[in-house]
């Protein structure tokens, strides 16, 4: 348990060490997008090529997959139920701000440190299925809903096959379970650059921690985060106690459901044209609670 805490409350550090530096000006906001671009396409591809190696994929561990898009789907059906009377902007703003796990950037470099290798590949896995929603999934069914049009496939699949880290999950998944080995240099190479991931994208949530929600917000922001958590629990209790698999993956999946909202959330509310200064605050406000709860999941079932 000491071991748990040390490595939490460094974790903790780190994301304060990124917000005290851009306040005092060492970085600028505009760092965030730098950062997130060497958490998405270099060190976190490089930490699931480390994770997976050598390792063999049970077939039943694709049903993480299902489980990381039926989350998000939930999600979705909830953003839309619950504004069904409501105006269609807040509607829309539900439908991308509920949904989508925060897995690359926040979940897999807490696993990576208090998980072993199995925790670390179940949450890859799992983020297959997350990806489909959080990168472009949840945008689809918004843009169709203030359209009125058909969901559009094409630029869900457009976004899932330009993301370096699905591409690097697929393949890996893919590659384990035909057992093809990865030469060890790339895995050597891959371990190195790996191991920064943790330090790099705690670095850049606190470089991007911002809690800017104006004061008749307050009660949207807070009916946002009870569906949130609310969901979370349910999913998260009944993938621990009611789910067949071995325990670290079960361990996983509970860290899983009680994940951050996904980090692109903010950029697509406002590429429909939403509050952008709602979606980052109720973004941050999700990383700090999800900070808490997930300490708390650890020390309970680990």
């Amino acid at each position: 348990m000491q071991e748990i805490l040390v490595r939490v409350i460094s974790f903790v550090a780190i994301i304060a060490l990124g917000y005290v530096l851009r306040r005092i000006g060492v970085f600028k906001k505009e760092d965030f997008s730098v950062l997130s671009k060497i958490v998405l396409k270099i060190t976190l591809p490089a930490a699931v090529v480390s994770s997976f190696a050598g390792k063999t994929i049970e077939p039943s561990l694709l049903l993480l997959v299902l489980l990381g898009f039926g989350g998000g789907v939930i999600y979705i059906l909830f953003g839309i139920y619950a504004n069904r009377r409501t105006e269609k902007e807040s509607q829309i703003f539900d439908v991308i701000n509920l949904s989508g796990y925060n897995i690359g950037c926040f979940t897999m470099p807490f696993a990576q440190g208090l998980l072993g290798p199995v925790g670390v590949i179940a949450i890859s896995i799992f983020d297959v299925g997350n990806a489909f929603i959080c990168l472009g999934g949840s945008y689809g069914v918004a843009t169709s809903v203030k359209a009125g049009k058909a969901f559009d496939v094409k630029r869900v699949l457009k976004a899932l096959g330009s993301s370096v880290a699905f591409l690097t999950y697929l393949t890996m998944i893919i590659l384990s379970l035909l057992h093809v080995s990865v030469p060890g240099p790339v895995i050597s190479f891959a371990q190195i650059v790996g191991n920064a991931n943790p330090f790099a994208a705690m670095l850049m949530i606190g470089i991007g921690f911002e809690l800017s929600a104006e004061k008749e917000q307050i009660g949207k922001v807070f009916k946002v985060l009870a569906i949130r958590y609310g969901v979370a629990a349910v999913l998260g209790f009944a993938s621990y106690f009611l789910l067949p698999f071995e325990l670290e993956v079960r361990q996983a999946l509970f860290i899983l459901f009680f994940s951050p909202m996904a980090a692109a959330n903010p950029a697509y509310t406002g590429e429909i044209g939403g509050d952008v200064g709602m979606s980052s605050a109720v973004n941050s406000m999700t990383t700090v609670i999800s900070i808490v709860a997930i300490v708390t999941i650890m020390l309970v079932v680990l």
